[in-house]
């Protein structure tokens, strides 16, 4: 298994499109599958369409399902550093992509984005591994 991490500076941005990152590093590989796993209690990662609107809608959404307010038990950080913690039980922190010939098996308007809304921790570590099939 190959394998390597992309460090990444969120800073408040929620959705960092990482797909020409994930796609780089897939290229260099034939058939088989790409893993995204992002080690961290407080991000996930997951496939979406970006450019459209999305971004807003899925900050609207998060909002409305998990808002940011001082509502949690777990308390240390900003307020509603909670609800960042909640997170990862409904965006998962990885997923698996097929790849053939060093190409990923992206849906027309599927990005692989990861979802970061904790500012008190903006460097983030998205490992990336690959299973030859």
């Amino acid at each position: 298994m190959d394998t390597t991490v992309l460090r990444l500076h969120t800073g408040l941005t929620l959705v960092t499109d990482i797909t020409r990152e994930v796609g780089d590093f897939a290229a260099s590989h034939d058939d088989g599958l790409v893993n995204v796993f992002v080690p961290h209690a407080t991000a996930g990662v997951a496939l979406i369409e970006t450019g459209s609107g999305t971004e807003p809608d899925f900050a609207e959404a998060l909002e409305r399902l998990l808002p940011t307010k001082d509502i949690y038990r777990h308390r240390h950080g900003s307020v509603g550093h909670g609800r960042d913690h909640v997170l990862p039980a409904f965006i998962c922190p990885s997923l698996n992509i097929p790849v053939l010939s060093g190409r990923l098996t992206l849906g027309t308007w599927q990005s692989v984005v990861l979802i970061d809304p904790n500012g008190d921790n903006p460097d983030r570590a998205v490992r990336l591994s690959f299973l030859p099939g």
